[in-house]
């Protein structure tokens, strides 16, 4: 049984006084949700704050980004181990924003989910394709792309202590509506191709994340899908009320 995993993406948001308020709400409603594993992901600069709030519970935190590289003169990027410091659990790799906007080609991405995985923190690989891309019907082949490029470099095993996040980027922000079917469909495939590449690799056993603007009123139908394991949050999860109330649709 895979346990779901509400993952709560800040991106450029927050502030030394709201994070305060809002980890110590979700902190609060973290406990009747036991069966429901949280994850909170801030930018860089709050990672010390969530450590020091959240150590000693059973929520989880991580980064919104890695470097590919160890150290060296890469001005403005943030090493793995610098990540280990602050206890980082996970690391979001390959977001939509960081493709489409920083050039993050597929080759970059893996090469995070590498470095990641050699310090130990969890990747969760962000997968998806664009409006123009979904109306060319390519989306399968688009996804098998970006997954392709982290089984070449670190091969199958890679995924066993990973997560994977579909972002239907054509759903986010821009009017238009993912269905719960459309998303099973898309983990479906997303799980087949593991499955394919090794007939031995546990592939029911990798959690695969909706990253397409889940909320309280479409999360309960979404999560309820087979192979949707939960939800990487944007907006909702900067609201403890809906980041809660999105995890209680888990059950």
């Amino acid at each position: 049984m895979r346990c779901k995993l509400i993952a709560g993406n800040w991106k450029m948001n927050g502030s030394v006084e709201c994070i305060r308020g809002l980890l110590e709400e979700i902190r609060k409603g973290a406990v009747t949700i036991p069966s429901v594993e949280l994850a909170v992901f801030p930018p860089f600069v709050y990672l010390g704050l969530v450590e020091q709030q959240l150590s000693g519970t059973a929520i989880s935190w991580g980064t919104q980004n890695i470097s590919e590289y160890a150290s060296g003169p890469y001005t403005g990027e943030v090493a793995g181990q610098m990540l280990r410091d602050f206890n980082c659990q996970y690391a979001i790799v390959g977001h939509s924003e960081r493709r489409a906007l920083y050039g993050e080609s597929d080759q970059i991405v893996a090469r995070k989910f590498a470095a990641a995985l050699e310090l130990g923190i969890k990747p969760i690989l962000c997968v998806g394709e664009t409006l123009e891309e979904r109306e060319e019907g390519v989306t399968e082949r688009v996804i098998e792309r970006q997954i392709r490029a982290v089984l070449d470099l670190g091969g199958i095993g890679s995924f066993s202590d990973a997560v994977i996040a579909y972002e239907p980027v054509w759903a986010i922000g821009t009017g238009k509506t993912a269905t719960s079917e459309q998303a099973q469909e898309v983990h479906s495939f997303i799980r087949s191709k593991l499955a394919v590449h090794d007939m031995m690799f546990p592939a029911d056993q990798v959690r695969i994340l909706y990253g397409g603007s889940m909320k309280p009123a479409n999360a309960r139908e979404l999560l309820a899908m087979p192979d949707v394991d939960g939800g990487l949050i944007g907006g909702a999860s900067l609201e403890a009320k809906e980041f809660l109330a999105i995890a209680k649709a888990c059950g």
